[in-house]
């Protein structure tokens, strides 16, 4: 079958053809890679026309509602399977059978601890400072320790780097909440599942026993799963640009947090619980509806719609579930998690809310959790970044096992000054 081309006519170039590339989902791509050499650039910011990679892990269709992991859809894997059996098969394209899924998790296991050097590190930093910055300079910190397989072109030093950092990450992210509380870090505990090890870390005590309620251990399994991939986002695309020039994998997943960072990507979850205190009670509610219809009022309702999906988050349909599971656990009073329930209900029913699609999405249901659960608003990106770690990992193995990949180097469309003669000083 001939090759499908697109036809480009440039001026006093000709028409120029280029290849049209088909996936097993999802739009077709032009491939333009060779329009430099035509003396063209194209001009996309924000890259929202562009595929930067090939890739075999994720596929979202915002249009639809779907979300699949080396194929399988989100909704099954959060309501059947573990955490660690997603990261398994990020990483290894299949999912694992029994003997495989026993020596992934011995493997993951024998990574929990830290170099005990990395606590001083910790002492260097305010006791106040934000659990991601921390964050940002421990996780890059570790390439200082674990250098014995730093080389990305061997498959054995990839896997163990990936392993490490998914046993590891979470170890960090407790001792960082636990540092900016003044209480003594919780060493890990292999014989707890992931969710429970991290829970243990969080909340656990020397003075007395931490009883993990296998409710909350469920519902923290199920946000490192649905936070687990989301195809070429901000933060993916920084830690595959950061890995692209061959730089150690400790020190692409510390950009991959610090781009997490941003309000606009991992702090959606942290903003909603932030807008949930400005509404303060449910009273104040019908005032606060009123705002979000103005579009001359600055203030915005954080944790409804999607950039990305369009009709509805299927993430959002196993976190509302898993939500009210934990709040009639719980049994909280608390004014928030009051406002939250009523925000919900109105949502999903409001025919403004329901016209303009401002459904509930997955970082208002996961805000609520874990606010529920106990677990401060500044820890929110820090989970989110542990959960997403498995994510990074395996598209940075993904990109450097590509044949032929290259550097990163995007291109520009200057519109600085063009060449200008240097005046002395004495002369301006």
């Amino acid at each position: 079958m001939a090759e499908t081309k697109a036809t480009l006519s440039l001026p006093d170039k000709g028409s120029v053809d280029f290849p049209i590339k088909k996936g097993s989902e999802g739009f077709d791509v032009i491939d333009i890679s060779q329009l430099g050499s035509h003396g063209y650039f194209t001009f996309d910011p924000g890259f929202l026309a562009t595929a930067s990679c090939e890739s075999k892990i994720t596929y979202i269709d915002g249009g639809q509602g779907i979300l699949l992991h080396r194929g399988y859809p989100i909704a099954d894997l959060a309501e059947k399977s573990s955490y660690l059996e997603v990261c398994y098969l990020l990483l290894h394209q299949e999912l694992p059978t029994q003997k495989q899924y026993d020596e992934f998790l011995t493997d993951i296991k024998t990574h929990t601890l830290v170099n005990e050097q990395v606590v001083n590190f910790f002492n260097g930093f305010r006791r106040d400072a934000h659990p991601m910055a921390i964050m940002c300079g421990v996780v890059g910190a570790l390439s200082s320790f674990y250098h014995d397989a730093m080389d990305v072109s061997q498959e054995k030093d990839r896997l163990l780097a990936a392993l490490r950092l998914i046993s590891k990450v979470p170890t960090l992210a407790a001792m960082s909440y636990k540092y900016s509380v003044g209480l003594p870090f919780i060493y890990p505990r292999n014989d707890l599942s992931y969710a429970g090890n991290f829970l243990n870390m969080m909340f656990a005590v020397p003075a007395e026993d931490y009883k993990i309620n296998p409710v909350i251990e469920k519902a923290m399994d199920r946000i490192f799963i649905l936070h687990a991939d989301h195809e070429q986002n901000a933060s993916t695309s920084t830690v595959r640009l950061a890995g692209s020039s061959g730089a150690n994998p400790f020190a692409c997943i510390a950009a991959g947090i610090a781009s997490l960072w941003g309000p606009a990507h991992g702090g959606a979850n942290e903003a909603c619980l932030t807008m949930l205190e400005e509404i303060g009670s449910v009273d104040r509610i019908p005032e606060f509806i009123k705002r979000s219809k103005d579009k001359n009022d600055p203030f915005r309702l954080m944790g409804f719609g999607h950039r990305v999906y369009k009709n509805f988050d299927p993430r959002a349909t196993v976190m509302r579930e898993t939500c009210h599971e934990v709040l009639k656990e719980l049994k909280i009073k608390d004014p928030l998690l009051d406002v939250a329930m009523e925000l919900e209900q109105i949502a999903l029913k409001d025919s403004y809310f329901v016209e303009k699609k401002l459904y509930p999405n997955v970082d208002f249901y996961s805000g609520i959790i874990m606010k529920a659960i106990g677990i401060p608003t500044s820890m929110f990106t820090v989970i989110f970044a542990l959960s997403r770690t498995v994510g990074w990992v395996a598209h940075w193995k993904e990109m450097l096992e590509q044949p032929g990949h290259k550097i990163g180097r995007p291109r520009q469309l200057y519109t600085g000054y063009s060449k200008r003669d240097y005046q002395p000083i004495k002369k301006r």
